[in-house]
């Protein structure tokens, strides 16, 4: 069998915070809008004279929001082709344990995953560092590699053991 390459840590954190910034520009723009419907505004000042009431269903609002956007993005784009903008940027790939491509139904369980990962510290991302396969807590809960891929004739075939 060929060899795969998988993606390490620091490619992987690289890609993550590309995807991270997309995401970021894409809840300003929300913000500007929200405020905006609210009447607040451009700037958001906190020194307005803003009801409690009307801050509080704002902030709800954009924290869910930005959950439901973030669950959007990752499984789509892990589902769809296997790889968000930041991955695409960096040469990688998210593929399942059996070589297959990914679904959305693997997608969402990596994203429940990514979820996770993040509540104790980021354990399960910085795991990728010191797994042998560079596989975070999202990837073992899912069945899935990241692998990089244009290193040769290893990914004419995603066949992984």
């Amino acid at each position: 069998m060929n060899q795969i390459y998988y993606g390490g840590f620091w490619i992987r954190t690289l890609a993550f915070s590309i995807d991270k910034l997309i995401l970021f520009l894409i809840y300003m723009i929300l913000i500007v809008i929200g405020n905006l419907f609210l009447g607040l505004g451009f700037p958001f000042s906190l020194s307005m004279d803003i009801p409690r009431t009307m801050t509080g269903t704002f902030f709800l609002s954009y924290y869910g929001t930005n959950i439901l956007l973030n669950m959007v993005y990752f499984t789509y784009f892990h589902g769809t082709i296997g790889q968000t903008p930041g991955k695409k940027l960096f040469g990688l790939k998210v593929i399942q344990k059996t070589g297959e491509p990914m679904t959305l139904g693997v997608a969402f369980l990596r994203w429940v995953g990514y979820v996770i990962s993040g509540l104790i510290f980021n354990l399960g991302f910085i795991w990728v560092a010191f797994d042998s396969k560079k596989r975070g807590w999202h990837d073992m809960i899912a069945a899935t590699y990241v692998i990089k891929l244009n290193r040769g004739p290893a990914y004419n075939s995603y066949k992984v053991c």
